[in-house]
């Protein structure tokens, strides 16, 4: 049914990567979202009305809170594709990361809210009215819901959406939430006894733990975390790709929301090529960087010298010491600087976020190694100290 909906309501819907065409996936799980919750409150609280089921009302007043979040997500979707502006030259795309920090909070509140209610059921119970009628609708609703929660699941999938990512998986807990409502309401039937506030309270705190578990998720982006794996790897065999690179460095990796991402690099090449040559292969690889990924990306030559016999020597003074060590993970940017009563040794070294090394310590091994070269210069190494904000398996690892 979802496919159907999908085909009949969206334009081009197997061009997820489409800023509109995600926009238009986006609004269209928000009206879905808010006209089916809405039947499913108006639905269950006229069910808990009738057998006096203070659970059921609870859990309609959830889905009412549902609806809610599917107008966040609507108005979410349609805030993020607003273009740049004068304030906001990367676009506005985060705003969907917010939408779905703010499902999550709302998850969480409904959670503590269903919490409260089931404590206050136990404490002062009260008979609930049993009929096969209220069975069959809450069996119906668990279905909605059910479905509700693979669509979204499934669009979230498809466009790489968060926010509809948390809405999935707050269908699911309703699914559970309701599963809860209709069990204790058949246990109490056949047994006489009331446990719909226990399995509320089971259910709540189920709820609440989701919740947080989204919170971190969503807030994740909006943090800065590391970029997805398989991206990177991307990058570098589009770069690599050229047999005129030597090696790729300083990936920076900068998430502006869906669609928006930047990236920076440095390509090594042979200082003994052409510059103007040099110069047209990165423009190519920034055009196929951005043509196959659909990103903004931006490469800086650096110039290798391939064939000086003291830079090859001190290059590999300095691997071999450096692979002794935990923490370090790679160096580039190597060159020499000779003068008339010392050399600078000059490289970037890449840390790993468990270093317990000093840089000062660094500096020290570093130095050691380049006197015990004993041919007769003066060494001093000049180090510029990297985090590994990624990890690109061609770097001139030790």
């Amino acid at each position: 049914m979802g496919s159907l909906l999908i085909k009949l309501f969206i334009k081009n819907p197997d061009k997820t990567d489409d800023p509109d065409v995600r926009e238009q996936y986006g609004k269209f799980a928000g009206v879905v979202g808010i006209v089916s919750n809405l039947l499913l409150c108006l639905m269950k609280v006229a069910l808990g009305l009738l057998s006096r089921s203070i659970a059921i009302i609870a859990d309609g007043i959830n889905n009412l809170a549902d609806a809610s979040s599917s107008i966040i997500t609507l108005v979410g979707f349609k805030l993020a594709a607003q273009p740049e502006d004068e304030d906001h030259p990367y676009g506005h795309a985060r705003i969907e990361y917010l939408t779905g920090l703010f499902v999550s909070i709302f998850i969480i509140v409904i959670g503590l809210q269903l919490l409260k209610t089931s404590i206050d059921k136990i404490l002062h119970p009260e008979p609930v009215e049993f009929s096969y009628l209220t069975v069959g609708m809450l069996a119906a609703a668990i279905l909605i819901k059910l479905w509700q929660s693979l669509f979204n699941s499934s669009i979230g999938k498809k466009i790489k959406s968060v926010t509809l990512t948390a809405t999935a998986a707050d269908s699911r807990n309703d699914v559970i939430a309701t599963s809860a409502v209709l069990a204790s309401l058949l246990f109490g039937k056949f047994t006489g006894l009331q446990i719909d506030g226990y399995m509320g309270c089971l259910v709540a705190l189920f709820i609440v733990w989701s919740g947080i578990q989204l919170v971190r998720e969503t807030s994740s982006p909006l943090l800065g975390e590391a970029p997805d794996p398989h991206l990177v790897e991307s990058i570098r065999q589009i770069v690599c790709r050229d047999p005129s690179v030597l090696g790729i460095h300083d990936l920076m990796v900068h998430n502006y929301g869906p669609g928006k991402i930047f990236a920076s690099a440095h390509i090594e090449m042979d200082a003994g090529g052409d510059v103007m040559t040099n110069h047209d292969i990165i423009d190519n690889i920034e055009r196929q960087v951005k043509h196959s990924l659909r990103i903004e990306f931006v490469a800086h030559m650096d110039p290798i010298k391939t064939n000086d016999p003291q830079v090859n020597k001190t290059r590999a003074a300095i691997s071999e010491a450096f692979s002794k060590m935990d923490g370090l993970e790679s160096i580039h940017d190597f060159r020499i600087v000779p003068g008339p009563s010392h050399t600078n040794v000059i490289f970037d070294v890449v840390l790993s976020h468990n270093c317990i090394l000093t840089e000062n310590d660094i500096r020290s091994i570093a130095k050691r190694a380049l006197d015990e070269l004993g041919d007769g210069h003066t060494y001093y190494p000049v180090i510029t100290f990297d985090k590994m904000y990624t990890h690109l398996g061609n770097e001139e690892n030790l």
